[in-house]
């Protein structure tokens, strides 16, 4: 690694931070001005009148960042990065789920039209022939036709899409869960010497740490507290969709070889995952509807099981970094078999949940 892929990740993390630091504060009084709040309801755990727009920041602070770390590498390199046609479509797909995003948060949209604009743009990664062509061991399957993996990418992308959104429930859990994946694919972006998905997730770490800041340490009755909104949400849903596939798609002509991809991806967002998929079908079961919101995520458990919001932020967090140490030392210093890894993973996760609704259930019958 040398000095240029350390110095253009850290400008382009700085720039985001900047232009976040910058936009935020105007943000903010935009919302109190407009009376743009989050109000709280039976669902919520906040109890004041919370500013619901702090994820706008992220796509112009994401923007700002790419392109002046960029511009810096034409100037070192004599010559701007050649771009892909498909990298237009996949920003097409950025700036159309960002701005359903704004009008769900300033007018509220419905659930099955949201999904459908989600579906649309989960389309643009096969479309851009970016797909997961490649189980590497996973469920015994290797190489799969694109039949197979068109499908499985368009399902797999709904679904982080989803459960970021879902488990942006309590301050800094959608946004620290994201941070952690995020950081971790820097690392992994970088040791395979590819600077722009470096540049890309330190834009990303840039902007969220800011929103996170405000998030966790803002105080509502002065006005410095935000939430991401659906704006944000979707946001880093999306993009961490684009880093799955991006990391899991086998092309040495993009990425040199690196084994168990796709696990190693979906093992940086196993809880947001598995947590959507564990309600998803505990909804289905009960003959609840999909989109039929309740209280049964895992941090709704967490505060069931008498746990504080900061402490069930830390649980959940510290559950996450867990699993990314368990399974990167069972796959690639074990080497065992994914598909025994992804065993040992639903088995872990469902004896946690288990754990709390039990715990949730004696602290309910003590009262």
């Amino acid at each position: 690694m040398n000095s240029v892929s350390i110095f253009l990740p850290l400008l382009a993390f700085l720039v985001s931070a900047a232009v976040a630091s910058i936009i935020m504060p105007w943000l903010l009084r935009l919302c109190k001005k407009k009376g743009l709040y989050d109000l709280p309801d039976e669902r919520k755990v906040h109890t004041n009148n919370i500013p619901r727009l702090g994820g706008a920041v992220f796509v112009p602070s994401i923007l700002l960042g790419m392109c002046v770390s960029v511009y810096a590498l034409s100037a070192i390199e004599g010559g701007f990065p050649a771009f892909h046609p498909s990298t237009f479509a996949i920003v097409t797909g950025v700036f159309i789920i960002y701005l359903i995003g704004l009008l769900d948060d300033l007018m509220g949209l419905r659930a099955t039209f949201k999904f459908a604009i989600q579906l649309s743009t989960a389309l643009f990664l096969p479309f851009c022939n970016l797909y997961v062509n490649n189980f590497d061991g996973l469920f015994g399957l290797g190489e799969v036709a694109v039949w197979v993996g068109y499908p499985f990418t368009i399902l797999l992308c709904l679904l982080i899409v989803n459960s970021i959104n879902l488990i942006d429930g309590i301050d800094g859990l959608a946004s620290g869960l994201s941070v952690i994946a995020l950081t971790a694919f820097a690392v992994l972006f970088a040791r395979l010497d590819v600077l722009m998905y470096t540049l890309l997730t330190a834009s990303l770490i840039g902007a969220v740490l800011v929103f996170m800041y405000y998030n966790l340490f803002g105080k509502a009755e002065r006005g410095t507290k935000t939430f991401m909104g659906d704006t944000g949400s979707l946001i880093l849903g999306y993009a961490l969709a684009y880093l799955v596939m991006k990391y899991s798609m086998s092309n040495s002509a993009v990425l040199p070889a690196r084994p168990h991809a796709l696990m190693i991806a979906c093992t940086l967002l196993l809880i947001p995952i598995f947590d959507l998929i564990r309600v998803a079908l505990t909804r289905l079961v009960h003959g609840k509807g999909m989109f039929h919101p309740d209280k049964t995520h895992i941090h709704h458990l967490c505060m069931a099981a008498g746990f504080s919001m900061r402490q069930s932020l830390v649980m959940i967090l510290s559950a996450q970094l867990f699993f990314i140490l368990l399974n990167v030392c069972l796959l690639l210093l074990a080497n065992v078999s994914p598909t025994v890894v992804l065993a040992i993973d639903i088995l872990l996760f469902a004896g946690g949940i288990w754990w709390l609704i039990l715990r949730g259930k004696r602290l309910n019958n003590s009262i």
